[in-house]
């Protein structure tokens, strides 16, 4: 009976050693992205906050104007059409009130056409383009903004790695000789994280910014036709 007791105790002994150095294997230390955020002192705090408010920016930029101009882009087939039986009918309040109860850039261009008939037909080409600018001018705002962002971003990302590896290698002569590769390899991946977080936004931004100019000129070319349209129009000879 003692010898089957202590043959148990003898095999239980390599799984109590085994169990005690799976004890001794250090945990894999990770981080949470408030962790990451924070530590690289206030420096590195100041960077993710000024990143953290233009990716605000861009979303609101993009969505904002990706909203107004899709606005923009809407159209009815039969508006021209109608603006045509105005003109040839002779009825150019009918026509003005169209174009005023028709929200879009062309409607104001056409309505700025339609004011200037009875002139030559130079002049109304020009007052339609100048409207045209005009309309151009309220589609691309903040796009400039947008496309600053897109370039400014990574460089802000890359300012916070500088300002964080020149904080480690501080670290690293302060320790003197005693040189702990833990806490150079903690300064390199905390001084990173800005430089991560600037390319995402930037990427961001000059993905929407490009998305946004494609949308504008399908915009842009839309209002060309719809002038020559017009001009056209007004030269048909009357029946």
């Amino acid at each position: 009976m003692l010898t089957y007791v202590f043959s148990q105790i003898n095999l239980s002994e390599p799984a109590v050693d085994s169990l005690a150095k799976a004890s001794d294997i250090p945990a894999e230390k990770t981080l949470s992205i408030i962790e990451l955020t924070t530590s690289g002192g206030v420096g590195g705090i100041i960077i993710m906050l000024s990143l953290f408010v233009l990716s605000i920016i861009t979303v609101y930029i993009f969505i904002e104007r990706y909203i107004t101009i899709k606005r923009a882009a809407q159209e009815d087939l039969n508006f021209m059409n109608e603006i045509k039986d105005f003109i040839h009918d002779g009825k150019l309040e009918a026509a003005r009130s169209l174009c005023k109860s028709t929200p879009t850039p062309i409607s104001r261009m056409i309505e700025k056409g339609v004011n200037r008939i009875g002139k030559p037909l130079n002049d109304i080409a020009a007052a339609i383009e100048n409207t045209g600018k005009l309309e151009l001018f309220k589609l691309e705002k903040n796009l400039a903004t947008l496309a600053t962002i897109s370039g400014a971003a990574p460089m802000i990302g890359f300012l916070g790695t500088v300002i964080g590896m020149i904080l480690a290698f501080h670290q690293m002569a302060s320790a003197g000789g005693n040189i702990d590769v833990e806490m150079l390899s903690e300064g390199i991946y905390t001084a990173m994280v800005t430089t991560v977080a600037g390319l995402i936004v930037g990427i961001v931004a000059f993905i929407g910014y490009n998305l946004l100019v494609a949308k504008v000129e399908k915009v842009v070319f839309k209002m060309e036709a719809r002038t020559t349209e017009f001009l056209d129009i007004l030269n048909e000879p009357v029946k």
